[in-house]
């Protein structure tokens, strides 16, 4: 494309041109909100120190910001000579984010701060919902904890929904999640977007737990890793180059329908809702595994609490059935992993859900020498540390950054 004619004046410079500064400023602005959030209350030379700004540049940002209603003045320091510094701190009813987490039994919400900190939850149970109901549940669920803390739903800056499966983005239907009554209509998302009235996410649960492993938890700081989440489900996450995968249908990380050796191949997975890793490590296997052994006391109820409760016994036993259950698992665990780690080669494996986590260290350690054997890639195996709610305290991280990417954004 041709350029002015030569001797034609330079129009203005764009309002956000890099080096500009009013983006110097909002680039100023943001790192001071960083650390706000970070290390908690700071005084304006501290916030200066960390930033590299001038005392005078950073009385400006902190004048600008609290006008701005994003930083709040929070007290003074104290234990020292003199006058204490005002401290400052982020403006934490400056905006809210909200998360839900759903389940065929149940649907939690939640609803965080700018900070970050729970203010309102709510559970909504749904056992034999039908599939008319679902823009209803989804509604008072996050209706209840907006009520719970003590706002409107208007003040909400953004949700995210957690749902096992995926929605796939050329369709818009929920795919890998047939156990799921009442998500599958075509014109759901529609529905849903309607009803709620706010910029919604939607987002695979075994992803949100990865997220909030990576904000909060056992992965922070690592940019290629896999989770692996055992509880009804057997499913994976899968992060690269500290992204998160999803694949071309949404579908990366449905490691329950991976082929495995030790099972019957299993055919039209998706009609049949399962695969040879689920067959193999899932909680039902757990179950099947210690009555093949002659474990006493198999439960009868959920299958993921059932699974839970024998892997905690097996994990302080040893000697005996129990004993060897433990190691039976381990290897079917340790089979799945290692294809996905000779094709991926992460830098760690974060082992996760509450019947991987009660198999404590000594699964753990049973699964780490499996897997040292059954690939080459050697992952540092560690367990999951965000263990109250992970997927919703994901999809509340999830839904956080976004909001805060809005509200902090001062180059507008």
């Amino acid at each position: 494309m041709a350029g002015p004619p030569p001797g034609t004046p330079p129009g203005p410079a764009p309002a956000s041109s890099p080096g500009t500064p009013r983006v110097l400023r909002a680039m100023n602005d943001r790192a001071a909100l960083e650390l706000l959030l970070e290390h908690g209350p700071l005084s304006r030379t501290r916030i200066g120190n960390l930033t590299g700004l001038s005392k005078p540049t950073a009385s400006q940002l902190l004048a600008r910001l609290e006008a701005a209603g994003l930083v709040v003045a929070t007290g003074t320091t104290a234990g020292r000579p003199g006058p204490g510094a005002q401290l400052y701190a982020v403006n934490a009813r400056a905006a809210h984010a909200a998360g839900l987490d759903v389940t065929p039994l149940r649907i939690r919400a939640a609803v965080a701060d700018l900070t970050g900190t729970v203010v309102g939850t709510y559970e909504l149970a749904t056992p034999g919902r039908r599939a008319e109901g679902v823009v209803r549940q989804v509604t008072a669920a996050l209706d209840g904890a907006v009520e719970a803390a003590g706002i409107t739903r208007a003040g909400v800056g953004r949700l995210v929904v957690a749902t096992p499966g995926a929605f796939d983005p050329a369709t818009g239907r929920l795919r890998y999640a047939s156990h799921l009554p009442g998500w599958h209509s075509p014109t759901l998302l529609d529905e849903l977007a309607a009803a709620l009235e706010m910029p919604v996410e939607y987002e695979n649960d075994v992803n949100l737990v990865a997220v909030a492993e990576q904000r909060l938890g056992a992965a922070r700081g690592h940019g290629d890793f896999v989770l692996l989440w055992n509880e009804e489900g057997l499913g994976a996450a899968l992060v690269i180059g500290g992204r998160l995968h999803r694949g071309f249908t949404g579908g990366a990380g449905e490691v329950g329908f991976l082929p495995v050796p030790g099972t019957s191949l299993v055919r039209n997975v998706a009609r049949a809702g399962s695969g040879g890793f689920q067959d193999l490590a899932g909680a039902r296997a757990v179950k099947e595994l210690a009555r093949e052994l002659g474990v006493e006391g198999v439960g009868s109820g959920p299958h993921a609490q059932a699974a839970a409760e024998l892997l905690a016994r097996a994990a302080a036993s040893d000697t005996g059935p129990c004993a060897r259950l433990l190691d039976r698992y381990a290897t079917g665990l340790a089979t799945g992993l290692a294809s996905l780690v000779s094709v991926l080669d992460p830098e760690l494996v974060v082992l996760a859900g509450e019947v991987i986590a009660a198999g404590g260290e000594p699964l753990r350690e049973r699964v780490r020498a499996e897997l040292a054997e059954l690939a080459a890639p050697r992952p540092k195996l560690v367990a999951g540390a965000v263990r109250e709610g992970p997927v919703l305290r994901g999809a509340l991280e999830s839904a956080l950054a976004a909001t805060r990417d809005e509200v902090f954004d001062t180059s507008r």
